[in-house]
């Protein structure tokens, strides 16, 4: 090799690496100008961020300037006729740059993997940051993937080559399209990710057939009509979260878990939250509680003589039955023959992605803004939660609805997601800061609940946990450690899939798996370690278990509600059509 070539070679590699700086150095001023720097647990500002150790530093500097080095030289081969392979290549599932057309041209094939490095590159630095504090460092984390989720090549029209084979394919059309698909979501004020048109609450979700049978301020009960001749004694009452709508657990026919519920035999209660409005914007964690569970609990023993009810909370419902039976442990009641918990937090030590985004700066502006009033949009809490899967819940969509042209499938659960709650502002900071924050219900007695002190240790009944092993919201290993603040025994259940893929994973499709492991050890790890993976739905395992709390068979009701509590609008009732 000449002097001139190895001296042209080391211009090339310091010049990457002085790129590769300016890069890292325009990332952070970005989050600073966005006002988005970190913060530590006390609310202070970092002033600054601290960067890598400068050998480590220099190491990761030098492999961003090789790989792009490689990167150009591999085009320069490609040009000459050269089979190559490619230097970055997406990880596994990551579907933005599947289409042959970025592959086929070797200008879109150079931003892409350009893209994939650089993207890589800052992902390194970012990890190695040395923060000490861990929320902070998952915010910086958290952050970044933002960062380089929102300018990837396939979300501009520029640089996605599939853009520009849709508008050629179509003369034009697509892009027509897009504008008004553009236009037409600016007017909703959120991405569209589905055929709405061709669902409707009542109409072809949320179906089985049920009665309101009582209703208040928050809640509307609903009673479900027997699809069996005879029923288990002892019924079963379902809170589901309030931070959106029920019909999660009442889709299709073939997707309902009510529905498979009813089929097995049990008398099925569920409370409807109501879609919180200027007249609840006071509501707080003790109306929902009263409100909520221990009047549900009230009127279910009324209309079925059953003393004790099997009772099943779902995520936020689930956090807010705990409390509820908790309540009900302090004034010296016994309440219920068995619990169960749907990826539901009672320890709140890790909450995941969602923790990086609640920090004492943002939950005292929550407490200042709509503390003693207000309301919290159920849109802007929907795009949180679409923000922490951003390329599958927002680019893709922008891509496929603007970009190019498309119309998004006809999928209900994402019609589910789209169909937002509003939360009262009392209600949403008592949560955000006495469980996400501080942590504050585990501990017994530190938190007074309807002039209670609370001790979750007190809730001695029989409780099954379902959790998901991909839960990106309720992280497995944390919803473990509820196991251990309660007082009776407790089954464990770990599902395949997310939050709610792995909830909603109906037997009639048999599709992932779930885990199980006789032996209640401390950590989460040792029981994965020591757990049976078996093929199908948790729901047959959780059936199973449910019947040992069933009590004696008796024949179906005849009719809905009782003289006190007598059926009103059928199901799924008014509350749960009422949009945000």
């Amino acid at each position: 090799m000449s002097d001139d070539t190895s001296k042209q070679q080391a211009a090339a590699v310091q010049a990457m690496m002085q790129a590769g700086q300016a890069m890292m150095r325009g990332f952070f001023d970005t989050l600073a100008k966005q006002q988005v720097a970190l913060q530590d647990t006390t609310g202070a500002a970092v002033s600054s961020l601290p960067l890598p150790d400068s050998e480590t530093l220099a190491q990761f500097q030098q492999e961003f300037a090789t790989r792009h080095m490689a990167l150009w030289s591999s085009m320069v081969a490609r040009k000459q006729g050269e089979d190559v392979e490619p230097v970055a290549a997406p990880e596994a599932g990551d579907k933005r740059f599947e289409s042959p057309e970025w592959a086929a041209n070797p200008m879109f094939d150079y931003l892409r993997q350009a893209y994939l490095i650089n993207s890589g590159f800052l992902r390194q630095v970012s990890d190695s940051v040395p923060l000490n504090d861990g929320r902070a460092k998952a915010r910086l984390q958290f952050l970044t993937r933002q960062y380089i989720d929102a300018l990837a090549p396939s979300n501009f029209a520029a640089t996605n080559p599939e853009f520009i084979r849709a508008a050629l394919d179509t003369k034009g059309e697509s892009i027509t399209r897009g504008i008004q698909n553009l236009l037409s979501d600016l007017e909703k004020g959120r991405v569209s990710m589905t055929d709405e048109s061709v669902f409707e609450v009542g109409g072809n979700l949320a179906i089985t057939p049920g009665a309101v049978i009582y209703e208040n301020d928050l809640i509307q009960l609903i009673q479900y009509s027997p699809l069996t001749e005879t029923v288990a004694q002892t019924p079963l009452l379902i809170v589901p979260p309030c931070i959106n709508k029920y019909y999660i657990l009442d889709l299709q026919a073939e997707n309902s878990f009510v529905r498979y519920i009813v089929e097995r035999g049990h008398t099925v209660f569920l409370v409807s939250w109501k879609n919180a409005g200027p007249s609840e914007s006071g509501k707080t964690w003790d109306d929902y509680i009263q409100e909520g569970p221990l009047t549900a609990l009230e009127v279910v023993r009324n209309v079925t003589k059953v003393k004790k009810p099997n009772v099943l909370g779902f995520c936020v419902g689930g956090t807010i039955l705990a409390s509820a039976l908790a309540v009900a442990r302090a004034r010296g009641e016994d309440p219920v023959a068995s619990v169960t918990f749907l990826t539901t937090l009672l320890d709140f030590s890790d909450t995941g992605e969602i923790g990086c985004l609640i920090d004492e700066a943002s939950v005292s502006a929550r407490e200042a803004a709509i503390g003693k009033g207000g309301l919290l949009r159920g849109q802007e809490l929907a795009n949180v939660f679409s923000f922490l899967r951003a390329n599958d819940l927002v680019w893709q969509y922008v891509v496929g609805n603007y970009l190019k042209g498309g119309t998004p499938r006809a999928f209900d659960l994402l019609f589910w997601n789209s169909d937002a709650t509003n939360l009262p502002g009392p209600f949403l900071a008592w949560y955000l800061r006495n469980m996400y924050l501080e942590n504050n219900l585990r501990l017994p007695g530190r938190l007074s609940m309807l002039g209670q002190k609370v001790d979750l240790g007190k809730i001695n009944a029989p409780t099954y946990f379902f959790a998901a092993r991909e839960d990106h919201i309720v992280p497995w290993k944390t919803s473990y450690l509820g196991r251990a603040l309660l007082g009776g025994e407790t089954t464990f259940v770990l599902g395949a899939s997310g939050h709610i893929a792995g909830t909603i994973n109906p037997v009639s499709k048999n599709r992932r798996s779930y885990w199980t492991s006789p032996h209640a050890l401390t950590s989460p790890d040792e029981w994965l370690a020591g757990a049976e993976e078996h093929p199908g739905s948790w729901w047959v395992h959780w059936n199973e278990w449910l019947k040992a709390f069933d009590g004696r068979q008796v024949a179906a009701r005849g009719r809905l509600g009782n003289a006190q509590y007598e059926p009103g609008e059928p199901a799924p009732g008014r509350y749960v059509k009422a949009r945000a």
